[in-house]
């Protein structure tokens, strides 16, 4: 049985909330815990975040020649994520455990690159209103997924393992979903898009329009990972620093539905653009100032535009590349994981040389501007 537009769009919304909220961020809540329990310091946790972003560029990458369905991929990455998940609950020690987190990205990556292309493709014979509004929806399940799991984990905060507990309720909880959403994708691709045949993308178009969603990728991949240590440390724990991991994952959710009603009369590089500038302001505020309210006002700009700019990098590459779409989404998924790699690793250099949070940010502000720059002149912008 076929399924609708909408209930197509919510299943997706599910997935991304358990690939990308649980497979992918979970470790941000959860990092300040392990560094609690003196599982990890700040520098193994670095290495822990890009172990997940390498997995996401080697899942980006084997996205490109993917000859298998959709469909299993989105099948194998869900049941990834759901094993990787729960074994981090197991004291196997950092080798093990980088291993796990790799895995997961790679997971994650499947599932985004493989919904993101089945959905939006089966979107394409939908009413007008329904291709302006459920992508929206479709890319919420990011920030839904983020908020679940930052809730969950400032529960297990009082628990005697919080760490343990925690990678043990979203494992089970992204287990649950994997087994519902088993059969909720279909196996044949929807409706050719009209007028999309063609690519009008040259080479060196789709590699600027790749570098600029990489510099996205490390632009904010310094706050979603270290949000909430930098909030542990400018509050002392307390009630803002359990919120500002669901805040950020509810400005990512409310986000990608708000800014349906803009989408109707701005491209999607306009919006693009937009993010970068937006988020540039945010990452700013916690360069400037440690202060916990700088700390929350970060996560919500950068939560608010990340998912807005996904979703409209996404919508672009797809307006260019035509039939070449799910490569080019590969492509551009596998340049956002090279950013996502590298912000750790340095906020990791940084740390082991004696330097706080704001060098790494400042250099996350530059890249997010220069980038918008070259969006605004890269040429093949719509006007409508």
């Amino acid at each position: 049985m076929k399924e609708s537009p909408a209930a197509l769009a919510l299943a997706g919304l599910a997935a991304l909330a358990v690939a990308l909220g649980i497979g992918r961020f979970a470790f941000t809540p959860i990092l300040p815990m392990m560094q609690a329990d003196g599982s990890i310091d700040l520098v193994r946790g670095g290495w822990l975040a890009s172990a997940n972003y390498a997995g996401y560029l080697a899942g980006g990458l084997s996205a490109i020649a993917w000859r298998w369905s959709a469909v299993a991929a989105i099948r194998a990455g869900l049941a990834l994520v759901a094993v990787t998940t729960l074994a981090m609950a197991l004291p196997l020690g950092i080798g093990a455990w980088l291993v796990l987190r790799a895995v997961s990205g790679v997971a994650s990556a499947w599932v985004l690159v493989f919904i993101s292309a089945a959905v939006l493709q089966q979107l394409d014979g939908a009413s007008p209103s329904a291709r302006m509004r459920l992508p929206g929806v479709l890319y919420a399940g990011v920030g839904v997924g983020i908020a679940l799991a930052g809730v969950a984990c400032a529960i297990t905060l009082h628990a005697s393992h919080p760490s343990s507990a925690s990678w043990i309720a979203l494992g089970a909880v992204a287990s649950v979903a994997a087994i519902a959403l088993w059969n909720r994708f279909p196996a044949a691709s929807g409706p050719a898009r009209r007028g999309t045949a063609g690519s009008s993308l040259s080479p060196a178009r789709a590699l600027a329009l790749a570098a600029c969603y990489g510099a996205l990728g490390f632009g904010y991949i310094i706050p979603a990972t270290f949000l909430a240590a930098m909030a542990r440390e400018a509050a002392h724990g307390g009630f803002l620093y359990a919120a500002s991991w669901p805040l950020f994952g509810l400005a990512a959710a409310v986000s990608t539905w708000a800014v349906t009603s803009m989408a109707r009369h701005r491209p999607p590089r306009t919006l693009w653009i937009g993010g970068h500038a937006v988020m540039a302001v945010g990452v700013a505020l916690a360069a400037v100032s440690s202060n916990i309210l700088a700390v929350i006002a970060c996560g919500l700009l950068v939560g608010g535009t990340f998912m807005v700019v996904t979703m409209a990098g996404m919508q672009e590459a797809r307006r260019l590349a035509g039939a070449h779409a799910q490569r080019m989404l590969a492509a551009m998924t596998s340049a956002f994981a090279l950013g996502q790699i590298a912000g750790p690793l340095v906020v990791s250099a940084l740390a082991a040389a004696g330097q706080s949070y704001a060098a790494a940010l400042w250099s996350a502000v530059i890249l997010l501007a220069v980038s918008a720059l070259v969006l605004h002149y890269l040429p093949g912008r719509s006007s409508s």
